[in-house]
Order: structure tokens, then sequence, then C-alpha cells
């Protein structure tokens, strides 16, 4: 595809509303858009200063089609690079389409997936980590989500790869210059530094892979589900959790056919709540399948909430929970504690570690349910400096480029030849350099931008 051409998209969500932003980006940008404008003050817009903002009319053979605010950003100091312009017509579908299809006729084409944000990753803009953290930002659904897809966005990424990339690349060019006087059996790379540069290299991308299993879930929200025999409470307990009338709640057994599922936000970080039907034996054909899918939701869970609702449930129940699943953290809790007395509530803590009382129906412990839960979640680790991986693409390139590093490592141990480190290190600096962009394929490129909406 061209990148030189002049490119048109709606840059804000179809449909109705007060106000709706037309992007065009490309070297006639703003002579096209010229050739539309007329101005209040009869400006004409390639007289005008960069990052200004006109008053005007779209017109079309003399015809108006609306009152619109021309802002003008001239390249290279735009987001893309290139001459930008956005129109903020009036929010009318109809005046949107009209608008575009004018542009288009004069000469425009229609912005692809991600088309605006891909120019300018090729025009220096950005390199490729801030450009996916452009699409993260867009999808960011959660305060955890938003902040780390603003501090990817803002490079801090990206400068610590860059700068690991740099040194390693330095040592790289002595490595290689001794591969040119092999003869002569002398060493340019001073071993000792260059061992210590690799274990530090070691350390920083650990701790970046380390990230990933937080960042992944600050990303994607963490599935709880909440599990139980019939009748304890699973479905009011979501409601409670919601604070509104998500499940339908009643005395009869069995209720719950199909599991409900929506999220909440808790300090930052989204929990996806489901609500499973009620694990029994049973010969209704809809009940048993919806209690196979409990099952199913529970494999896909990352926390089970186990809820009964007096002291002489049945424990074989949990039992067989914790034995099914061993590697998932299960929280048991309690409903209906206002049915309790004090005895049999000290009587469950001796007996079930870590479990919660609450009383669904009534509010209360809710907060302490709320608590626990947001306290699984290291949200101590967003509010430092430290940078969360979050990106799968990046998480992969970052997971081989250590295994090349301690290759090398392993290399200067058994004292191979600099020409069989130097393959290694290549490898290295290779995926590091993809995750920033200095390695890049067309493949890759397409991937990455075919994700993003239209207009951005």
């Amino acid at each position: 595809m061209l990148y030189s051409d002049t490119i048109v998209a709606l840059a804000t969500p179809a449909g109705t509303g007060a106000i709706a932003v037309i992007r065009i980006s490309g070297p006639e940008a703003i002579s096209l858009s010229d050739s539309i404008f007329a101005s209040v003050k009869k400006k004409k817009l390639k007289q005008q200063k960069t990052h200004t903002i006109h008053l005007g009319h779209i017109v079309d053979n003399g015809k108006v089609l609306d009152e619109a605010l021309v802002s003008i950003f001239k390249g290279p100091t735009s987001y893309t690079g290139e001459d930008v312009v956005e129109i903020s017509c009036h929010g009318s579908p109809y005046v949107q389409q009209q608008i575009v299809n004018l542009l288009l006729r004069k000469g425009c084409r229609t912005a692809s997936a991600g088309e605006f944000t891909l120019r300018a990753f090729l025009n220096g803009k950005m390199d490729l980590s801030q450009a996916e953290a452009v699409a993260d930002l867009i999808a960011s659904d959660s305060a955890a989500a938003h902040d780390i897809a603003l501090q990817q966005m803002r490079g801090g990424f990206s400068h610590e790869i860059q700068k690991l990339r740099e040194e390693l690349l330095n040592f790289a060019s002595l490595i290689e210059l001794e591969l040119d006087f092999s003869q002569e059996d002398v060493e340019f790379a001073d071993r000792t530094q260059f061992n210590a540069l690799l274990n530090k290299i070691s350390e920083v991308l650990k701790k970046l892979i380390d990230s990933f299993a937080l960042g992944n879930v600050i990303k994607k929200g963490i599935p709880v589900a909440i599990v139980g025999q019939p009748n304890v409470g699973k479905s009011t307990l979501l409601n409670a959790l919601l604070n509104e009338e998500r499940a339908i709640v009643s005395d009869i057994a069995g209720t719950t056919r199909d599991t409900v599922e929506d999220q909440i936000s808790l300090k930052g970080i989204n929990f996806r709540f489901i609500d499973t039907a009620g694990i029994r034996e049973t010969q209704d054909v809809v009940e048993k399948i919806g209690i196979e899918r409990t099952f199913d939701k529970i494999d896909k869970a990352r926390l089970i909430v186990f809820l009964f609702d007096k002291v002489d449930f049945d424990r074989s129940e949990l039992q067989r929970i914790q034995q099914r699943y061993p590697n998932k953290q299960i929280l048991p809790v309690c409903n209906k504690m206002d049915l309790l007395t004090p005895d049999q509530v000290e009587a469950l803590k001796k007996e079930i570690p870590n479990v919660l009382f609450l009383s669904a129906k009534h509010r209360k412990g809710i907060d302490v349910l709320e608590e626990k839960l947001s306290g699984l979640v290291d949200s101590g680790a967003l509010s430092g400096d430290r940078t969360i991986i979050s990106n799968s693409r990046h998480y992969d390139a970052l997971l081989k480029a250590l295994e090349e590093i301690q290759k090398v490592k392993e290399g200067m141990e058994m004292g191979l030849s600099s020409d069989l480190m130097a393959i290694d290190i290549r490898q290295a600096l290779f995926h590091l350099g993809e995750i920033t962009g200095q390695v890049t394929t067309d493949d890759l490129l397409g991937n990455i931008f075919s994700n993003f909406c239209i207009g951005k």
C-alpha cells in the first residue's frame, strides 16, 4: 500500500452525536480541505499557522453542507508527521457521510484500520510498542489498564528496551570486530564487563517477563466463578456485588440454568464475575447442561468463590472442587451470616481456613469480600515506576531474547569462539528490536494495525 497519498476517515464513533470529527492526513490534506472550506473570515487554510482552529462552512459546489471548525496540524509537528486536518462538524450521520464522500471525490482515499497511527510509526513519531499502546489506551476499561497503556504510550517501556539494546549492541560490535582479527587472537570486548552486562540484561528481562502475569490480568480482567449448591445465594451475591438486579433470584432450586456474567472495577482492576448453575445431582436435562457449563467456566476462571449458607453444608463438594482444581485459588464464603450463632461462626473459622462471612441479601460483608478480592492483585506495583507488560507479542519477544542471552552466557562459560557467540547476540538484538519496531515485516505491521479502529 502507498503511504504517500492523502487519507480520510471518521475519527469519532459512527452514529448520531453532538459533534463528529473527520480526520484527513497526507500531502494534500490542507489543499483539499481548502477546496471545500469557506472561512467566515475569508482565510485560506494554506496560509494559516499550524495548530490553529478556524470557523467556516463545508461547501459542495456552492451548497453549504454544514458549519464546522477546522483544525490544522502541519507536518512534521502532527500526530502522523504529515499535514493533518480535523473537521469538527455536527454529529448527524448524514452530514458526516456527505463530507467524507465529498473529500473522496476530491481525491482522498478511505483510511484503513489504524493507518493514521501506522503513518505516525513510519514517520518516526512513535515506535511500535508505543503505537500498540495507543490501541490499548482506546480499549482500556479500568483505571489500571489505562495507567499501563499511558505509561507505555509515553515511552517508558520503549526507553528501557532501547537502552538494553544499545548496550548489547556496543559489545556486539566489539565481538564482531574480533572476528576480523581472529588470526591475531585478540579480544576487544572485556569478558568480565560483558558478563556483568549479560547478568544485568537477564535480570531486567526476567522482571519484565514476570510482570506479564499482572499486566495480562489488568488488561483482560480477572474471571471469578461463583459456585456452590443450589439456593445458597449465588445470584443474590452477584446482584449485591454489581449493585443491581442482574440475575434472577428465587427460592426454587435450580433457577440459574446457565451462567450469568458481568464485571465491576475494584481499585482500578476489572473483575468479571460469573454466576453459575448450582452444583448437584439432577435428572433435569436443561439443568444438567447448565451444570456442565459451570465446570467449563470454572476451568477458565482464575479465582473460585465457593459459596455455602449453613454449618452443616456438604463438605464433600468443597473438597471435590479443591481436588479438581488444585492450582486455582479457592475462596470459601459463608452466606446468610445473620442466621448463624457466634459459636457456629467460630467453629467454621477453625474448620475452614480463610473463610469469609457475609449476608448477600442484606448486603453485609460485601465490602470485606471486595477488599479480599482486590488484595489478590499486586496493585501496589501500579503506583510506582515499575514497567508492566500487558502485550502478549512483547512477552513472547522478551522470552526469546532472554533465551538467546542465556545461550551467550553459557557460551562464555564454555569458552566458545566469538563467531558462535555473535550468532546468539544477533538473535537477542533481533528479538529486542521486534518490540520497538527496529525490526519489522509487512506481515507483522499488518497484523498489529489491522486490530485498530478506523480513524486511528
